[in-house]
């Protein structure tokens, strides 16, 4: 059974949100990729980097994913059952997020916050995930964010970013869980990894389920 201090920390993109299907969309209307390159962002991305100023243009892809297109984005199947588990027996749950408030989109200056906002609470709504908004941060850089997950007192951290868990600053006594939907090469020690949310709920809630 989870101990009542468990306080559960998430990364948001990528780990909670879903962008694979919305940046294959997105790019191959904007043709930078063939449809046939398969419906991953990494491997999206590197297609496109390829691409002559490929850099720019995966920078502007993710501003027009990440704002004005956010809303198209979905939650990682199984993510919404852990979630509503997480409710169910009252156990806490943090949403840290390193994410900047604005990208520059076409001379534009973008708000990248309120896209993910609205993302969360229509999530939050439509699905009954349980979630209080009030425990959502965003923080502009990756010390700003592993700072907060030290001052929420995360007793585990779910990230899809093996980075994050080899910052020396990350709190030693929070559990890393890695997501990696695609597989990983990590060998960040100490580092759980699970390629499923099935496998997070069964990790936090096995002995719970009858």
């Amino acid at each position: 059974m989870i101990p009542a201090e468990i306080v559960i920390g998430i990364d948001l993109d990528n780990t909670l949100v879903c962008y694979d299907e919305l940046f294959h969309l997105t790019a191959c209307q904007e043709q930078l990729i063939e449809p046939s390159v398969p419906k991953c962002k990494e491997m999206i991305r590197d297609r496109i980097r390829l691409l002559p100023d490929g850099e720019q243009k995966w920078i502007r892809l993710q501003a027009v994913v990440y704002g004005t297109r956010m809303s198209g984005a979905t939650l990682f199947e199984g993510a919404d059952v852990f979630l509503r588990h997480c409710s169910q027996w009252r156990t806490p749950v943090k949403i840290v997020s390193h994410k900047t408030p604005f990208a520059m989109l076409d001379g534009r200056r973008l708000d990248l916050r309120q896209p993910a906002r609205a993302w969360l609470q229509e999530k939050n709504s439509s699905l009954k995930l349980g979630l209080s908004l009030s425990d959502v941060f965003f923080e502009s850089t990756r010390a700003e964010k592993i700072e907060r997950i030290r001052s929420l007192g995360c007793s585990h951290f779910i990230d899809d970013l093996w980075e994050v868990f080899a910052e020396n600053l990350f709190p030693k006594t929070t559990q890393k869980l890695l997501f990696a939907p695609h597989g990983t090469a990590s060998t960040e020690p100490g580092a759980q990894v699970f390629t499923h949310w099935r496998e997070l709920d069964r990790f936090f809630f096995h002995d719970r389920r009858a």
